[in-house]
């Protein structure tokens, strides 16, 4: 979230003077001399789509009466002039007890919407207390500098967060009026330990949710949870704060607040804030000549990946690694948008980068460096990697690097989505398209602030989500946001979340209300498991430690990464990604240095490695099987059936390929002994008999590879229809499935218990699969590549595919639903 200065302001701020020749270049300037760059003409222009985003001016409101004289010297003092209309609306309604989401804009100073009425009320009633909530550390970091900046009397605020020192909490909980932390800190830390926040929790006056946008699929139920605990302690303290959220624009941001905090809330959508013109270009890398080019530094080949048949687990990262027997190979979206970056920051353009995966960030940054420095040495040096899992003190330091103008170009996980206010960046660069058009605008927006002139370019990777974007602009430009989809009523999540309500507190009836519909059944579930027992005052937990509840749905704690021979702690890996990432044998990235993995130890949650630059990268083989546990919904269309359904899925990680780096040559396969790890979860799919592929011409050998090409594409195109990252789903596909008997193609949520992304492929399915099919139709290979068929995370190694036969597949579902759709009442 940006900086109070979001405001009307005095001065624009820095970063480039789009001003033409006589200065740095205009936007279209720029991208001009990107797609003329030596070698792009010759392959044609990778530019496919250019979008004119018009300025727009800013409509300011006067200060609300009840602002403090102080509060507006405070902000007068940061260059803020007055607010602009929609900040005084939702500031207004939150002064006055109605709960309120704020959803515009990026850059349209949601920050000073919930500021005025929380600062205000602290300024006036010294009792008060603020608790202010980022899904990040980031932005809460950031928050923490602009309230401190402020200089205001007695709010001391403060952040609390796993990086806080244990000397530091006390104070906090005891004298911090104005507390910034995140769901995990107040689900570990604060709800398990009310009693030493009972002086805070009696005082609670507001409950900033910042970027609520973020809280979706299991993460954000969890976090629902939460907030009704959080309900539910300050109540026993006698307190019913006030909730102010903030989202990015956002499909019924209404009704998404309501859901995430069980509230009405009264949503504000109308950005009134001034909007600096933008240059939004797709672009895609050309194909490749039939010897491929050489690689990145510490990366894979050229081409960009995507989950396929047999990544069920959340955040698996990407593998820039095409699939095997690739016809055309596109070159690389991590190659290319390198090359932009290095091109952007030798122009003295600010320019920050997002890149898909940890990995595929290290290598961006490394590979600009290496560029720069060989074109003016010393340049390499004003360009760095950002990403989770670097420790406390190196974010920091890359954060103020970033502010102060000593980086120029910036290659970043999206852990810079939300957070530090970055101001004075003339460009982004994304690398892949983010998953929703929600974190597309955002990414875009973190450019252009002050009302400035940016460029946003969309560098599209070979998987058929991005070919398909790329080439069907409207399906990105001029479309509503996607809604925010959770669901608090996932017994996995809804289970675990009483049993820690019970460790707090005993459940009553009455919390049955709070918790919503499911409660009573789970309730019972629980005690018939024997976790709760039923007492006359009401339901109390039987064990004497507290249940272990994961929020983001990661498997646990953090892996850590360590080097063998000093004992220094590099950073850390999601357990979920663990087996993919970190398994003995695997090259780790790490600031630009390579790693090599010697010891993986689950159970202590560690991973020793030792420092190499071998020539070989690292890819994980895995095998997955599925089973049918019960079915919710089916749709009969004929030879046709359509499913949705929960699934039991086992996959296991078995081996590695290590492939030379300048070729892609695979030099051997090496055996894993990695536990096996299993999923309950929700999935849709849908079957096709045996006569209808033989009228459509589909011959018995080619049906596997006709299945399995139509689940690739199938997976890469479900973020196009529901709000999902293509690495929360996974799929399976097979000629003859024992519990259906027939050929089988599946999709699922890649959490225990669905996040609903199955249930809103099964609503929309005849959308999905027509995008599928005509994103397999126009790529233009002859016998599948990345753009719209192969996965390079797959288990079979993209064997078998049938390219044609999977269009035949999916015309014969297509034709019948759409029957289905004519013939029903």
């Amino acid at each position: 979230m940006q900086d109070v200065t979001s405001a009307a302001t005095v001065s624009a701020g820095s970063g480039a003077d789009w001003s033409g020749p006589a200065g740095n270049p205009t936007p279209a300037d720029l991208l001009r001399r990107l797609r003329a760059r030596s070698g792009m003409t010759a392959a044609g222009d990778p530019v496919t789509h250019v979008e004119q985003v018009t300025a727009r001016a800013g409509t300011t409101a006067p200060w609300p009466d009840w602002v403090p004289e102080q509060l507006r010297a405070a902000l007068a003092g940061r260059g803020v002039v007055a607010p602009w209309r929609h900040q005084t609306e939702a500031a207004t309604l939150a002064y006055e007890g109605q709960h309120v989401v704020v959803a515009t804009g990026t850059a349209s100073g949601k920050s000073l919407a919930y500021q005025l009425p929380t600062l205000a009320r602290l300024l006036t009633d010294p009792r008060a207390t603020v608790l202010y909530l980022a899904p990040t550390k980031a932005l809460a970091a950031d928050q923490l500098r602009t309230v401190s900046e402020l200089g205001l009397d007695d709010v001391r605020p403060a952040c609390y967060d796993g990086d806080t020192p244990r000397a530091e909490r006390e104070w906090i909980r005891r004298h911090s009026r104005f507390v910034l932390t995140n769901p995990d800190m107040v689900h570990h830390g604060m709800l398990p330990g009310h009693a030493g926040w009972s002086t805070f929790l009696r005082r609670l006056t507001y409950v900033i949710v910042d970027e609520c946008h973020t809280y979706r699929g299991v993460f954000g139920s969890h976090v629902a949870h939460v907030l009704r605990r959080l309900r539910r302690q300050a109540a026993r303290y006698g307190r019913s704060p006030v909730f102010v959220l903030a989202s990015a624009t956002s499909g019924d941001p209404a009704v998404a607040a309501e859901r995430l905090t069980g509230l009405p809330v009264t949503a504000i959508t109308q950005d009134h804030s001034p909007r600096g013109g933008l240059t939004f270009a797709l672009w895609e890398p050309p194909l490749l000549p039939a010897d491929p080019e050489p690689a990145m530094p510490g990366s894979a080949l050229p081409g960009s990946g995507r989950p396929g048949s047999a990544v069920p687990g959340p955040a698996a990262p990407a593998d820039d690694v095409p699939g095997a027997g690739t016809a055309l190979v596109r070159r690389s979206a991590l190659r290319e948008t390198a090359d932009l970056l290095t091109d952007t920051v030798a122009a003295g353009v600010r320019t920050l980068a997002f890149v898909r995966s940890r990995r595929g960030a290290e290598v961006v940054a490394t590979t600009t460096r290496h560029a720069l420095n060989e074109a003016v040495p010393g340049l390499g040096e004003r360009v760095a990697a950002y990403r989770a899992g670097y420790l406390r003190e190196d974010r920091r330091a890359l954060e103020r690097s970033l502010l102060t103008g000593e980086l120029l170009g910036l290659a970043s996980t999206n852990a810079l989505e939300l957070g530090v206010d970055l101001v004075g960046l003339d460009a982004v660069l994304i690398c892949g398209y983010p998953g929703t058009r929600a974190s597309l605008w955002q990414q875009a927006g973190r450019a252009g602030r002050s009302g400035q002139e940016s460029l946003a370019v969309l560098v599209a990777r070979d998987d058929p989500l991005d070919t398909y974007l790329v080439h069907h602009p409207e399906a990105l430009f001029g479309q509503p946001v996607e809604a925010t989809v959770l669901d608090p009523a996932n017994p996995y999540v809804l289970g675990p979340q009483l049993c820690c309500a019970a460790v707090e507190a005993p459940l009553t009836e009455a919390d049955l209300d709070l918790f919503g519909p499911g409660s009573a059944e789970a309730v019972e579930a629980l005690v018939a498991g024997g976790a709760l027992r039923k007492r006359p005052t009401g339901w109390y937990w039987r064990h004497s430690g507290r249940p272990e509840v994961d929020l983001r749905g990661t498997g646990g704690t953090p892996i850590c990464v360590v080097e063998s021979t000093t004992g220094r702690l590099l950073g850390t890996v999601d357990p979920a990604s663990a087996h993919v990432t970190v398994h003995p044998g695997a090259v780790h990235l790490h600031q630009g240095a390579s790693y090599v993995v010697d010891e993986l130890d689950l159970e202590d949650g560690c991973a020793l490695v030792h420092a190499e630059e071998p020539d070989w990268s690292t890819h994980a083989r895995d095998v997955t099987s599925l089973s049918v546990v019960s079915v919710r919904s089916r749709l009969d269309a004929g030879p046709i059936s359509l499913f949705l359904g929960e699934v039991d899925v086992t996959s296991q990680v078995v081996s590695y390929q290590r492939r030379r780096i300048a070729t892609g040559e695979v030099l051997d396969t090496r055996p894993l002994d990695l536990p096996a790890r299993e999923l309950r979860t929700v999935a849709v799919w849908f079957t096709v008999s045996d006569p209808a592929l033989v009228e459509a011409e589909v011959e018995p050998a080619d049906v596997p590879g006709a299945l399995h090409a139509a689940e690739h594409a199938a997976i890469g195109l479900l973020p196009l229809v529901a709000t999902c990252d293509r690495w929360d789903i996974g799929g399976l596909s097979t000629a003859l499935h024992p519990d259906t008997e027939k050929p089988t193609v599946f999709v699922y949520d890649g959490h225990p218990g669905g996040a609903g992304f199955a249930e809103r492929a099964y609503r929309v399915a005849e959308a999905w699969l027509r995008a599928t099919r005509d994103a397999i139709v126009e790529c233009g290979c002859e016998a599948g590549c990345p753009s719209c068929v192969q996965s390079p995370k797959c288990g079979n190694g993209n064997n078998p595919l049938s390219k044609a036969a999977a269009v035949r597949v999916l015309d014969v579902v297509l034709s019948n639903l759409a029957k289905s759709r004519t013939c029903s009442p």
